[in-house]
């Protein structure tokens, strides 16, 4: 028995294929790992995730159709492949859109003055940072409900353009008045763009996210939604409860307290910040060659 099982483990070896690996190839492997733990951790929070699982599935039922040579499946399977490329195109554009402004995030088009030509516009002071942060606790002592959009590097002109132009500086009694009950402007978001109100009753779009809370109404509906299809952060103040609650990147933070308020608005501050200084650096080495 010992005997036979060795000469068959011996087959078994002889018949294996090791391939020698390189740096190179082991460089390689890494990259791929990283490329598509970032895709997969990307797609988890949006409804490409659920569309994903129904790709997987439509795999696994060719793989078995194949195993079990279901030629007629795969027959269809083989001449309906274009036609399932382009309808997953058309299904995933608004993940694909996401995902290329995420790399346009990552400043790689930097060097372009082209690029950084409104950066200088888009930081905001701290005035604007303290109007902020004690127009939405007072509101949340009264309970009054608000939706604040506080844009970053993704120009958001086609949520602006749904609603009424303001142009106006950010202070607490305005942002108060626009939110105040039974006004014309307190319904819908007001987008704010450095130290000025762009636009006030702008329609946000809603989270298909299906792990929402029940508890969450259409404002934390649709500031999910923004924070998913952009990179700005927006505040929400409950009507229900009067809590503060911030959306960024597809998560939120609810309860929060004015302390942490003021730190998130600070982090975004300092890096529209650092965006300036790099610009303006630019600039400087432009004129010194000129």
């Amino acid at each position: 028995m010992q005997q036979w099982m060795k000469s068959y483990l011996e087959k078994l070896m002889n018949g294996l294929y090791i391939p020698s690996l390189s740096v190179t190839d082991i460089m390689e492997i890494l990259i791929i790992a990283v490329v598509v733990y970032e895709i997969m951790l990307w797609i988890k929070n949006t409804k490409a995730w659920m569309l994903l699982k129904g790709l997987t599935m439509l795999v696994l039922f060719i793989l078995i159709a194949a195993i079990f040579r279901m030629h007629t499946i795969l027959f269809l399977a083989r001449e309906s492949i274009n036609v399932l490329a382009f309808a997953a195109l058309v299904v995933f554009q608004p993940e694909l859109r996401r995902a290329l402004e995420k790399l346009g995030e990552k400043n790689l088009l930097s060097n372009f003055t082209l690029f950084d030509r409104n950066r200088e516009d888009q930081r905001f002071s701290d005035d604007t940072l303290e109007a902020l942060v004690n127009a939405c606790f007072s509101m949340g002592s009264v309970k009054t409900g608000a939706l604040i959009v506080v844009e970053q590097a993704i120009r958001l002109t086609e949520y602006e353009m749904t609603g009424i132009e303001l142009d106006c500086k950010v202070s607490e009694q305005v942002i108060l008045n626009i939110f105040e009950h039974n006004t014309p402007l307190h319904d819908g978001a007001v987008i704010v763009r450095g130290d000025r109100i762009a636009s006030a009753t702008c329609y946000l779009p809603l989270s298909d996210n299906m792990q929402i809370s029940k508890e969450l109404g259409t404002r934390h509906r649709a500031a999910l939604g923004m924070s998913e299809v952009s990179d700005a952060l927006i505040i929400i103040v409950s009507e229900e409860t009067g809590y503060v609650s911030v959306a960024m990147g597809g998560q939120l933070a609810r309860g929060i307290t004015p302390e942490y308020l003021t730190t998130r608005l600070s982090q975004i501050q300092m890096r529209l910040s650092e965006g300036k200084r790099f610009a303006m650096w630019k600039g400087r080495q432009k004129n010194e060659k000129n």
